[in-house]
C-alpha cells in the first residue's frame, strides 16, 4: 500500500534515482542534493513500504503564491492515483500554511491538473523570479513549451 509521507533528508538518495532519467529528458528541472536538502520540508513522499514511488515539492514564493514543483511518478505505479494524491496533498498543505491565494504549476501534462481543478494561464502571469531562479536552469530555456496552470484557494 503506498503511503503519502513527508520527506527526510535520508530519504534524498531515492528521490534523486528515481528522476534520473527525467531530468535527462528534460521533463524535471535538475536538483543538486544541497537544493533538495535545503528545500527538504517542502517535499512529500509517496512510498510503497520503504520504496519511494514518487514526490513533489511545495514551494511557498510568497504569502499569497505557492507552487507545486517536480512532480514524479515511477512509471511502475502510474495510472493508480498516486500523482493525484500528491497533488491534492500538498493543495491541503498550502490551505494550511496559510497561502492567501494561489497555487502555480508548470508542467507537460495540463490535462491532469485540469482535471484535479487547475486553470491554463498565460506564461506572462508568472512571476518573474521564477523564470529567473528556475526557468533558466532548463534545458528547454528560453524556448519552453510547458503549460502554466493556477489553482485558487479562495
Amino acid at each position: 500500500m503506498v503511503k503519502l509521507v513527508k520527506a527526510t533528508l535520508g530519504d534524498i538518495p531515492a528521490m534523486q534515482a528515481l528522476v534520473v532519467q527525467d531530468v535527462k529528458d528534460g521533463v524535471i528541472l535538475n536538483r543538486s542534493e544541497d537544493e533538495v536538502s535545503t528545500n527538504i520540508r517542502s517535499y512529500v513522499l509517496a512510498k510503497d513500504g520503504e520504496r519511494v514511488v514518487g514526490y513533489a515539492a511545495l514551494h511557498i514564493h510568497s504569502m499569497r503564491l505557492a507552487e507545486i514543483r517536480s512532480l514524479i511518478v515511477h512509471a511502475e505505479y502510474r495510472g493508480q492515483d498516486i500523482g493525484k494524491r500528491i497533488v491534492l496533498f500538498a493543495l491541503d498543505e498550502a490551505k494550511k500554511l496559510g497561502v492567501e491565494e494561489d497555487v502555480l504549476v508548470l508542467t507537460y501534462l495540463p490535462n491532469f491538473f485540469i482535471k484535479l481543478g487547475f486553470s491554463e494561464i498565460p506564461k506572462e502571469s508568472i512571476p518573474e523570479h521564477k523564470i529567473w531562479t528556475d526557468c533558466i536552469k532548463c534545458i528547454h530555456f528560453p524556448v519552453c513549451n510547458e503549460i502554466s496552470l493556477i489553482y485558487k484557494l479562495r
